[in-house]
C-alpha cells in the first residue's frame, strides 16, 4: 500500500473537508487522467500562473517549457502550486445560490527541481509525450541533443498536496425543494473526436496509421 500524500498545515482541508482526500492512488488516477496542469509561482513578486502539459513517472510530476521562457527559469529551485482538475458534471439546483460542478481535483505543493541529467531529460520527454498519447514514443522520432539543450524541464516531488472530488446532485435548501426549476447533473466527459490526418503526411506502413480512434486513456476518456 502506498504512502499517503503528506498532510500539512498548508494542505489542511477547512472547507467541505469530506470531500478532500490523502490518498495517493486517487490522487494519482487524477493526474493520469487529466491533460492539462496549472502551475502557479512568482514571478518578481507577482503571481503568475501557467497551463502546461506534463507527465507523471511514479511519484514524480515533469514538467516542460523553453528555456527562455523567464517564468520556468523563477520556478527552478523555487515553491510552486500545480493544480489538475477533471470536470465531470453540472450542478443544476433550484436556487442560484446552489448550483455547483461536479469535479475531481489534485493540488501539489513543493520545489520545482531542475532536470539537467541527460538521461533523466530525454525520460521526462518521453513520459510527457506518453502522457499526451500512450505508446506514442514508440514511433514518433526521438527527442534530440539540440531540442534536450533548448528546453527546461522541471521536477516535482508527488508529496505534499490533496485531492478533492464532488459528486451527486444539488444541495437545495428545504424551501426550495417545491420550486417548479430543473434540477439536477448534467453529465460531461471529454472524449476524442476523429482524427485528422496532416495534410503533408506522406504515405506510411499501414501499422502505424493511426485509422482508429484515439486509444482510451484511464477513466472517464473513450
Amino acid at each position: 500500500m502506498s504512502e499517503p500524500l503528506a498532510q500539512t498545515d498548508r494542505t489542511k482541508l477547512r472547507r467541505i473537508a469530506e470531500r478532500g482526500s490523502f490518498d495517493r492512488a486517487l490522487a494519482n488516477s487524477i493526474i493520469d487522467e487529466a491533460y492539462l496542469a496549472h502551475v502557479g509561482f512568482v514571478v518578481d513578486g507577482a503571481p503568475k500562473v501557467l497551463p502546461m502539459t506534463y507527465g507523471r513517472d511514479g511519484d514524480v510530476i515533469y514538467l516542460h517549457g523553453a528555456v527562455g521562457n523567464a517564468m520556468l527559469r523563477a520556478s527552478a529551485g523555487a515553491e510552486v502550486c500545480v493544480t489538475i482538475t477533471l470536470l465531470d458534471g453540472l450542478v443544476l439546483a433550484r436556487s442560484a445560490f446552489h448550483h455547483s460542478m461536479n469535479y475531481r481535483s489534485v493540488v501539489l505543493l513543493g520545489v520545482a527541481e531542475r532536470v539537467d541529467d541527460p538521461d533523466e531529460k530525454r525520460r521526462a520527454f518521453d513520459v510527457i509525450v506518453d502522457h499526451v498519447l500512450p505508446g506514442r514514443t514508440a514511433t514518433a522520432r526521438p527527442t534530440n541533443a539540440s531540442e534536450l539543450r533548448t528546453t527546461l524541464v522541471l521536477r516535482l516531488a508527488i508529496d505534499e498536496g490533496s485531492a478533492k472530488v464532488r459528486t451527486g446532485g444539488a444541495v437545495d435548501d428545504e424551501d426550495d425543494l417545491d420550486r417548479a426549476v430543473w434540477a439536477g447533473v448534467i453529465p460531461l466527459r471529454l472524449t476524442p473526436g476523429e482524427p485528422e490526418q496532416d495534410a503533408l503526411q506522406v504515405e506510411i506502413p499501414a501499422l502505424q496509421r493511426l485509422d482508429a480512434p484515439v486509444p482510451a486513456r484511464p477513466g472517464s476518456l473513450s
